[in-house]
């Protein structure tokens, strides 16, 4: 399974519900592809919720820079929701950790903005 990504609006805030393997291939160009029209639409405030995210492997974990990168040169920002335990430990050893905003909260996340 490859994965899977739904988009919804909670106030001015696009949140991405990732699931399945963000691995090299379909899973990272899906979530690039999905990114770009975000930050060409004028989507300056993305949540990334990563909680049904089974698998990630060294060039997901490379996209998740790529879409923070791409989002924080139009001036807006990206934030991670719900982190897995893989995840998590990926971006500790990689020390993305210190990168990304990280929220367990989507309320709270929202509000972060």
């Amino acid at each position: 399974m490859s994965v899977t990504i739904d988009s919804r609006l909670s106030g001015d805030v696009t949140i991405l519900d990732v699931a399945g393997k963000i691995t090299l291939g379909d899973g990272s160009v899906v979530l690039r592809e999905k990114v770009k029209e975000l930050v060409a639409g004028g989507n300056k405030k993305v949540l990334l919720n990563l909680g049904n995210v089974t698998y990630i492997d060294s060039s997901g974990i490379g996209e998740l820079v790529a879409a923070f990168t791409s989002v924080s040169n139009s001036g807006g920002a990206l934030k991670l929701l719900h982190l897995t335990k893989r995840v998590q430990d990926l971006l500790q050893i990689t020390k993305l950790y210190t990168v990304f905003e990280v929220h367990d909260d989507e309320a709270k996340a929202i509000g972060s903005f």
